[in-house]
C-alpha cells in the first residue's frame, strides 16, 4: 500500500508527541484530526498554538520542520470582552472606548438664600414707586371682587377670634383654584348649616358626605374635604384648638401651601412676615419687568428681597383686583391702563390709533392709496378676535381659575 507524504509526516508527529509524553508526563493532545484529510486542519486557535509549540521543540531532522504551519486569522468575535471593557469601570483608561458620549454631569437647583427665602443685595426696579401708586389709584376707581369677597373678610366679625382664625383660613384653603364668588357662596354656606355654628367643633363632627356637599361648588372639593377634616384633626390634637402662628406649622397642614400660610398670617395673626403671592401677583410682576421669575415662590422671594416691608400686606390685595379688573389673564384693557399710557408697563399692547394723513401731492392716484391703506388698516383692527372672557354675572369679573371654563363656553 502506497502512502502519502501527508500521512508519512502525520505519523512522524504522532511518534513525537507520544514519547514527549511519556518523558514530561504532560496531558496528550490528540491530532487524530489531521490524519483522515489531505490538508491541515487549524479552525481550532488552541491546537494551532499547540501545534506550533511542538515544531518548535521537534527534533531538527523531523519533516515537521519542514512544513510551514501559519493558522489562518480566527472568524471569533470577541464582542463579549470589548463590552466588559468599555462598561467596566475599574478598567485601565488605555483600554476604554473615549469616542463614547460622556454622561452630562447633573447641575444642583440654585437655593435662594438668606433668610426665610430672601434674596440678599436686590436692586429695586426703576419706576416701581410711581407704578404703584398709580396701580393704587387706578384700584380706587373699580371694584373688584377681591374688594367684597376676598378671603380675609368672609370670616363672622361676632364670632370669638379664635373661631374667626379658623374661617379665615378654612377661606383660604377653599379659594384654591377657585373664584372670589364662588368661594364666598361656599363659606356662607357651612356658616348657616354646620350644626353649632362654624367652629372647629362643628369640622370634627360633620360627616365628610355632608361637608362635601356644602363646599361642592368648589375647585377640588372632594380633596378640600379630605384637607379639612384632616386640618381639624390636628388642629385639636397639636394646637389646642387653635391654628398655628408660625409658618412652619401652617405649612404642616394638608393642602396649605406657602401662599395660604403668609396670607393667614397676616389676615388672622395680624402679623407680616413673608408675601402672599398667587398667580396675579407672579403674572402681573413679570409682565411689570420687575423680574424674570418661573413660579409665585420666586416671585415672592424677589419681592421681599427689596419691597419695603409695610407694603407686603397690600401687594397682594392691590394686585389681584388690579388682575380681575384690568390687566385680565386673557385680554388685558392696556388701553384702559395708565401705565400702558404713561409708557411705564413694557408688556403695554395698545392698540394704533391710526389717523389720515395729509400730504401735499400732485397725484390724485396717490393720494387714494393712502386712503385706502388707512380705512384697510382700521378694518382689520375692527374685525380683529377679542379675547376678552364673558363677565359672569353682574358687575363681576372671573378670576384666572375660570378663564378656562369662559374660553370653552365661547367656543361651543
Amino acid at each position: 500500500m502506497r502512502t502519502s507524504r501527508v500521512s508519512r509526516e502525520t505519523a512522524h508527529v504522532v511518534k513525537a508527541l507520544s514519547s514527549r509524553a511519556s518523558n514530561e508526563d504532560a496531558p496528550r493532545r490528540s491530532l487524530r484530526n489531521f490524519a483522515h484529510t489531505a490538508e491541515v486542519n487549524y479552525a481550532q486557535d488552541d491546537d494551532s498554538s499547540d501545534l506550533s509549540s511542538l515544531a518548535s521543540n521537534a527534533a531538527p531532522s523531523s519533516p515537521l520542520s519542514d512544513l510551514s504551519v501559519t493558522p489562518p486569522p480566527s472568524n471569533r468575535k470577541r464582542k463579549r470582552t470589548v463590552k466588559t471593557e468599555i462598561l467596566s469601570p475599574n478598567a485601565p483608561a488605555a483600554n476604554r472606548n473615549t469616542n463614547l458620549p460622556k454622561k452630562v454631569k447633573r447641575q444642583p437647583a440654585k437655593r435662594i438664600k438668606g433668610e426665610h427665602g430672601q434674596l440678599a443685595n436686590a436692586e429695586p426696579p426703576a419706576n416701581w414707586e410711581q407704578m404703584y401708586s398709580i396701580t393704587a389709584e387706578m384700584r380706587k376707581k373699580v371694584l373688584a371682587p377681591v374688594d367684597t369677597m376676598g378671603c380675609e373678610s368672609l370670616a363672622e366679625r361676632n364670632r370669638s377670634p379664635i373661631d374667626r382664625r379658623l374661617q379665615t383660613l378654612i377661606a383660604l384653603m377653599l379659594s384654591s383654584q377657585t373664584k372670589d364668588t364662588v368661594t364666598a357662596v361656599a363659606m356662607k354656606t357651612l356658616q348657616e348649616n354646620l350644626e353649632g355654628g362654624f367652629n372647629l367643633a362643628a369640622l370634627l363632627t360633620v360627616e365628610p358626605t355632608r361637608l362635601n356637599e356644602l363646599i361642592a361648588k368648589v375647585g377640588f372639593h372632594n380633596n378640600k374635604t379630605k384637607y379639612i377634616k384632616a386640618t381639624a384633626e390636628i388642629l385639636r390634637d397639636k394646637f389646642n384648638g387653635d391654628i398655628p402662628d408660625t409658618i412652619e406649622g401652617l405649612v404642616s397642614l394638608p393642602g396649605v401651601g406657602p401662599k395660604m400660610a403668609y396670607l393667614t398670617m397676616s389676615a388672622a395673626w395680624g402679623r407680616d412676615e413673608g408675601i402672599g403671592v398667587d398667580v396675579h401677583v407672579h403674572r402681573i410682576t413679570n409682565l411689570w419687568g420687575w423680574h424674570k421669575t418661573r413660579n409665585p415662590e420666586e416671585t415672592r422671594a424677589e419681592l421681599e428681597s427689596w419691597l419695603p416691608k409695610e407694603k407686603w400686606h397690600d401687594i397682594n390685595h392691590l394686585l389681584v383686583g388690579f388682575g380681575q379688573t384690568i390687566c385680565l389673564p386673557v385680554g388685558r384693557k392696556c388701553g384702559d391702563c395708565v401705565l400702558a399710557s404713561e409708557g411705564l408697563c413694557p408688556s403695554a399692547v395698545v392698540k394704533k390709533e391710526v389717523t389720515k394723513r395729509v400730504k401735499k401731492v400732485k397725484n390724485e392716484d396717490e393720494i387714494k392709496t393712502e386712503v385706502d391703506a388707512v380705512v384697510k388698516e382700521e378694518k382689520a383692527d375692527e374685525d380683529a378676535p377679542s379675547l376678552d372672557v364673558p363677565l359672569v354675572g353682574a358687575g363681576t369679573v372671573p378670576d384666572i381659575e375660570g378663564v378656562g371654563a369662559g374660553i370653552k363656553q365661547e367656543e361651543q
